[in-house]
């Protein structure tokens, strides 16, 4: 359903390789279960060595490390406008479908960032957000 590729966005992003319908849930976003005071300091380190930040928090107390166990939702970009949710269920992040997407379309969800990594929002020319 899913696959990463080049983006025009940053780097990689992943595209719709069929036609996917409105709150279909395309993929969990995996990776290593720690705490928020554990990825802190991770986000710390990853910003230090130039590494991106693919930790999403979960609850108030823990948070998805995707950089370690992750899966293709890692590479999923940021969107102020997306085309895809983000639906938490029994402890799973799902990635969701937040209208119907064309075949080749890039997915796309809002990061909705706190912390210390922010960074640029990409998801249009002249975007001047701060992720």
């Amino acid at each position: 359903m899913i696959e990463r590729r080049q983006s025009k966005i940053h780097q990689w992003g992943v595209f719709a390789t069929v036609p996917i319908s409105k709150n279909t849930r395309i993929v969990d976003y995996a990776g290593e279960k720690i705490s928020n005071q554990e990825s802190l300091k991770r986000e710390r380190r990853y910003i230090q060595n130039g590494r991106h930040i693919w930790c999403f928090k979960l609850t108030n107390r823990t948070v998805i490390d995707a950089g370690v166990g992750g899966n293709v939702a890692r590479f999923i970009n940021h969107a102020c406008h997306p085309n895809c949710y983000i639906d938490i269920k029994k402890g799973v992040i799902w990635i969701r479908a937040a209208r119907s997407i064309r075949k080749g379309e890039e997915l796309t969800y809002d990061y909705n960032t706190d912390g210390d990594g922010l960074i640029e929002c990409r998801c249009t020319a002249g975007c001047q957000r701060l992720l």
